[in-house]
């Protein structure tokens, strides 16, 4: 396989498991009416909210550019 297609295929995977990261997260603090992760980045949700779409996303694109070329 070309790498730029392995890397366009690695990247568009990645657009979409991190919006599912993102929602996941979300919807695991709804169900336990926490408002944020933490108090660190005030009005921004906490530190987990900038990093739970890559919680989903950096073992994704680790498979799938092992798997792809």
């Amino acid at each position: 396989m070309y790498p730029r297609l392995a890397c366009t295929l690695a990247c568009a995977i990645a657009a979409v498991i991190s919006q599912i990261g993102d929602l996941a997260a979300s919807a695991i603090k709804r169900n336990h009416d926490i408002k944020d992760y933490g108090n660190l980045i005030p009005g921004h949700g906490g530190i987990l909210d900038r990093f739970d779409s890559m919680l989903f996303t950096a073992p994704a694109i680790f498979f799938a550019l092992l798997f792809l070329p």
